[in-house]
């Protein structure tokens, strides 16, 4: 997509968090600015917040360990939040979820915002509290999360190791959304992630309008279950406009 084309554009520094309602029938487009990029991204039902991301039913229906493009994120009531349908990185993990204060101490030392501003080392679990709180959500309301730009792999014996230099600068991953979502990220570091310093690392965001789906649509097609979601979309849909 052109970003001549977009309907807006912002950058979130590193070790920041944000969130939106992103409208059916549009497109968030991310682009790692600088290489080693991770976002930590949840999605809920802005009219029923009960509705959330599901990271279980998204990889067993689609049976997959990775999701990249061509796969839907499912919500735990069998709908499509969302599509992928480009990621330059070929893997975004779905099972590490977010590092801790604690963690996040451990490993690169302790800092506030009080003596260290915008260059305190905040954590992705803190950062994602702070956004769903705007919308009266709590812990307990933290579902598994996505890291777009980060992968995790295995060897032969199932050990995990976090693939370095995984996100390249100019990388860019975009969700075309198939109904309306709230969308909540932060762009504080990946829990794995082994570098000696905090890496704050910025990404562009920028929305928009995407292209009628398709028949041959891959997100649509790759699987049979994605048949059956998107067809929960249409009857969600059919349902809230006779209301």
């Amino acid at each position: 997509m052109s970003d001549t084309n977009s309907i807006f554009t912002d950058v979130i520094p590193g070790a920041a968090h944000w969130s939106m309602t992103m409208k059916k029938g549009t497109v968030l487009k991310l682009k790692d600015l600088e290489g080693g990029a991770n976002v930590s991204m949840l999605f809920y039902n802005p009219t029923n917040l009960l509705e959330r991301y599901n990271a279980p039913d998204t990889l067993k229906c689609q049976h997959t360990f990775k999701l990249t493009t061509g796969h839907c994120l499912y919500s735990d009531m069998g709908h499509v939040f969302c599509s992928i349908v480009r990621d330059d990185t070929g893997w975004i993990d779905t099972v590490c979820g977010v590092a801790n204060k604690q963690k996040v101490t451990d490993k690169w030392g302790a800092r506030d915002y009080q003596a260290d501003r915008n260059q305190w080392k905040q954590n992705g679990y803190d950062a994602l509290l702070v956004e769903v709180a705007k919308y009266g959500l709590g812990k307990r309301d933290l579902a598994a999360n996505l890291n777009l730009f980060s992968a995790v792999k295995t060897n032969e014996v199932g050990d995990m190791a976090f693939a370095e230099q995984h996100s390249k600068a100019g990388d860019c991953i975009e969700l075309r959304f198939e109904m309306d979502t709230l969308v909540v990220f932060t762009t504080c570091p990946h829990p794995m992630n082994p570098a000696k310093d905090y890496p704050f690392k910025p990404v562009e965001f920028s929305v928009y309008e995407a292209e009628p789906l398709a028949a041959d649509d891959p997100c649509l097609t790759s699987r049979e279950e994605n048949g059956r979601g998107f067809e929960n979309n249409r009857r969600f849909h059919a349902a809230c406009s006779h209301h």
